[in-house]
């Protein structure tokens, strides 16, 4: 006869051993889920982010070499992440670029990412005053 047929005394702590390692999984699952889910949304809000830097640069680049302002525009948005909004000005010899976008993933964590770039207008002397 095997010794969980006979009611030897081990099994009983055996039983009890398995049910405190399934409660412990209950509990540590669902908190891996969640510490993965947030990592992941992390890694995309800093991707989406470095988006938003490449976009104002190029963006700046672009108005900096007076090419066309819908052109410059275009190589921001080409740049930056999706539903992202772009505005373009020049003040004196500077053009700023600022890119702004929604964190991607779910709605309920929106933060708002935001880069700016300023790069100073080709068009411009050396000394600062304009042709």
């Amino acid at each position: 006869m095997r010794r969980s047929e006979s009611g030897a005394a081990g099994t009983s702590k055996d039983d009890g051993d398995r049910g405190s390692v399934t409660a412990e999984a209950a509990v540590v699952v669902p908190a891996l889920v969640v510490f993965v889910a947030a990592l992941l949304w992390a890694l995309m809000a800093a991707s989406a982010q470095i988006q938003c830097v490449d976009a104002a640069r190029a963006g700046a680049r672009a108005a900096a070499r007076s090419e066309p302002r819908a052109a410059a525009l275009e190589a921001a948005r080409s740049a930056a992440p999706e539903g992202a909004a772009i505005t373009m000005g020049r003040a004196d010899d500077l053009w700023h670029v600022r890119v702004e976008a929604p964190t991607p993933g779910p709605r309920g964590i929106a933060l708002t990412l935001t880069a700016e770039a300023v790069a100073p207008a080709e068009d411009t002397e050396a000394g600062g005053v304009g042709p």
